[in-house]
């Protein structure tokens, strides 16, 4: 046989035994998932994106919570109505009252008499500086804290109410002893009202 007959049958097995490898290269890589469902990503994923998992609910706004009323007293000679909301006690020995007041009279109203009758607190009109808590079991009246100056801590109403104008206030006091969970506040001509104390964080 020449040498260039030679060459041809050569080449020609050689591609044949390519060709044969790639086949059953193929095959093999395949074999095994003929049987099988097809997995592949080409299935229609959920909203989400996430395959077997339902798109959960969009969660319903919630209502806002109710705020706490202790107490709620309305009088002083011109409709107010003052609630209080909480009554807490710290850890620094300090008891923080705190509501709301709303002005009734239908007109201007400016609680010039609510700081108290003390000369100490001379400086605080319209303050919530005549305020106090009354521990009726342990008979001992604790008036409101102030600073060196004079000045209570408590809220200050500048410029007054006006018609139906309704503020939030605080005022702190010494904390009774931890076994008084309830007391009486009262300022100036307002019914008294009655509230309980919780412990702070």
């Amino acid at each position: 046989m020449s040498m260039r007959h030679t060459m041809k049958a050569r080449r020609a097995l050689t591609a044949v035994a390519i060709t044969t490898g790639l086949v059953l290269t193929v095959a093999g890589c395949g074999g095994d998932e003929g049987d099988k469902p097809n997995t592949s990503s080409s299935s229609t994923p959920t909203d989400n994106g996430k395959k077997g998992e339902e798109k959960p609910k969009d969660e319903e706004p919630q209502p806002p919570a109710e705020e706490t009323v202790l107490a709620e007293v309305t009088g002083g000679g011109n409709n107010t109505t003052l609630i209080v909301n909480s009554a807490v006690r710290d850890e620094g020995g300090f008891l923080t009252v705190s509501g709301k007041m709303k002005n009734g009279s239908g007109k201007f109203w400016n609680p010039t008499s609510w700081r108290g009758s003390e000369k100490e607190l001379s400086d605080n009109a319209a303050s919530m500086a005549g305020a106090s808590l009354v521990d009726r079991i342990g008979k001992k009246k604790y008036l409101i804290l102030r600073d060196t100056d004079g000045r209570c801590l408590c809220t200050q109403f500048s410029g007054g109410f006006k018609e139906n104008e309704e503020k939030t206030w605080f005022a702190q006091f010494p904390a009774p002893p931890a076994e008084t969970v309830r007391v009486d506040f009262q300022i100036a001509d307002m019914p008294v009202a009655a509230i309980e104390i919780s412990d702070g964080e």
